[in-house]
């Protein structure tokens, strides 16, 4: 396979034991887990904002909207920083992996299994060689944000 055959860059991040990806064009920046100033009455998922060089950015635990058990953060915990059509968002995940070029013909769709609100969420399954990981829907996250009380 080729460079050119490549559909797309996307960077690789884990929920728990679980890998998710999500464009590398989505993503502005990967930051450090930080100090968050809490909304009152914000949907539960969605922990708070950070001033990120002069930009009010609201973060949500992809834990909490994907329904995981909510843990600790700790040293690898890292909050992805999306740029959506002018708008920013933040992404808490257990931690970022890696970034890999993934080709149409290791994209497949989300099996149905998944709960409704999770297949809102994912965009496609990914199966590079012995790996199995899903695409993220980075505009159903960002309509979320739009409804939610931020």
């Amino acid at each position: 396979m080729t460079e050119e055959n490549a559909v797309k860059k996307v960077i690789i991040f884990r929920l728990e034991a679980e890998e998710y990806g999500v464009e590398v064009n989505h993503v502005q920046s990967i930051e450090r887990m930080q100090n968050f100033i809490r909304i009152p009455n914000a949907e539960k998922s969605i922990r708070g904002v950070i001033n990120l060089r002069g930009v009010i950015i609201p973060i949500i635990d992809l834990r909490k909207r994907l329904s995981y058990e909510e843990v600790p953060y700790t040293e690898e915990t890292r909050i992805l920083i999306l740029a959506l059509e002018g708008n920013h968002a933040g992404l808490i995940v257990d931690a970022a992996n890696d970034v890999m070029d993934v080709f149409e013909s290791e994209v497949v769709a989300p099996p149905q299994a998944a709960s409704k609100e999770e297949q809102m969420y994912l965009k496609n399954v990914i199966k590079k060689e012995s790996r199995i990981f899903t695409l993220l829907n980075v505009h159903a996250v960002a309509e979320s944000l739009e409804t939610a009380s931020v």
